[in-house]
């Protein structure tokens, strides 16, 4: 507990010594596709009968979305042993997801902009998903974040899923950018649920040094917060979906988001050059 409690004092002090940009992502559809529906795929499963027949009935009878599809998760793995999702599965499937063009190498890329534009500024990566975070936290990405919160279930003694352990869905993303906002994380952060309605001296990183990029409905709650405290909120969109185009649109049209683009994270996109002036004009502002 001591060595948890020094850590934490080190963190705030080295944070408040120099100011911090934190670029914070969604997940599914906004760094890869759909994990869950490729993850569904991958078993043999089909991915659009699961969320048309299974999980259609559940949202339309008033469940929330995000308790839906883990439950319905949990019915799929009991109800044969061919379709048994357990942690090894979920892991091995994690290190053959495919992300949007360019993410792989968007962090480095980041990271080496920061320090020969902005030696005085620190970059942080986080993720806040209602995905299943074994995909998320053992995908070849995970590397890069500082911290990761997503959906996870408990699992029992051969590994299978058997209940939701935590549940990430629309407003629950809000909190998760206040532990960012006061330095509650890492695996110490995790041991107290109460730590981030306190009151704090001070923010490590204020919401104006925030950038949250995210691409659908549960992502809403997290660009209202983050653009109303004078960070950016990036909406992005598939564009091989053009399903999704309509849903991008109204987040525009509706004030929700700074900017829409599409989910093409290469070097040379619209969407790293708006990335790279977040960071221009956050390290303009300082501390």
């Amino acid at each position: 507990m001591a060595a948890a409690i020094l850590k934490t004092l080190i963190l705030h002090q080295i944070s408040f010594s120099m100011p911090v940009a934190a670029f914070v992502f969604d997940f599914d559809d906004t760094l890869a596709p759909d994990s869950t529906s490729s993850f569904l795929d991958w078993m043999g499963v089909d991915a659009k009968v699961f969320w048309k027949e299974t999980v259609g009935p559940l949202d339309q009878d008033g469940w929330d979305p995000i308790p839906a599809y883990l439950y319905a998760l949990i019915q799929l793995s009991n109800s044969s042993e061919k379709t048994r999702i357990t942690r090894q599965k979920l892991q091995e499937f994690a290190s053959k997801l495919r992300f949007h063009q360019g993410v792989t190498r968007m962090f480095p890329y980041l990271l080496n902009y920061v320090k020969d534009n902005h030696p005085g500024l620190s970059l942080e990566f986080y993720i806040i998903s209602s995905g299943i975070g074994e995909i998320v936290r053992n995908s070849r990405i995970a590397r890069f974040f500082t911290d990761i919160w997503a959906s996870e279930f408990h699992y029992d003694e051969e590994g299978a899923i058997v209940f939701p352990r935590n549940v990430v869905s629309f407003t629950d993303k809000t909190r998760y950018l206040f532990q960012i906002s006061k330095g509650l994380i890492g695996p110490e952060s995790r041991a107290d649920h109460y730590a981030v309605n306190r009151r704090t001296q001070g923010f490590r990183i204020p919401m104006d040094h925030m950038v949250f990029v995210g691409d659908g409905l549960t992502d809403i709650p997290c660009f209202s917060l983050v653009k109303r405290y004078g960070g950016v909120a990036i909406g992005v969109y598939d564009k091989h979906k053009r399903e999704r185009w309509s849903r991008a649109w109204d987040f525009l049209e509706d004030g929700r988001v700074t900017n829409l683009l599409s989910a093409d994270y290469s070097s040379n996109s619209d969407l790293m050059h708006n990335l790279l002036m977040a960071i221009d004009a956050i390290a303009r502002k300082g501390n």
